[in-house]
């Protein structure tokens, strides 16, 4: 699943966060938060599986697994959840 689409061209990766499971996942990834303006965040689910909420989207969240990824806009409030065994990181993109 890659939701919102992929990256827009000319981006580049400028962080990616160390690897979380479900045990060292941070509090704030599992309320509403955004990516900062003019940054667009791509998480990519390495084992397992978890939930990714967009918090304005009615059709509530989106299982995550293995090798997939969600692409995240700039400002769009979102969650995760994370009820079973898995592993993920965060990259962050931007204009060069």
């Amino acid at each position: 699943m890659t939701d919102a689409g992929p990256l827009p061209d000319g981006l580049a990766l400028v962080r990616t966060t160390s690897e979380f499971d479900e045990t060292t996942v941070p509090a704030a990834l599992l309320r509403a938060h955004r990516v900062a303006t003019g940054v667009w965040g791509r998480l990519v689910v390495r084992t397992g599986t978890l939930t990714f909420v967009f918090e304005d989207d009615d059709a509530g969240g989106r299982a995550v697994a293995a090798g997939q990824s969600v692409v995240i806009p700039p400002d769009r409030p979102h969650h995760l959840v994370t009820n079973d065994p898995v592993t993920f990181v965060v990259e962050f993109h931007r204009s060069p």
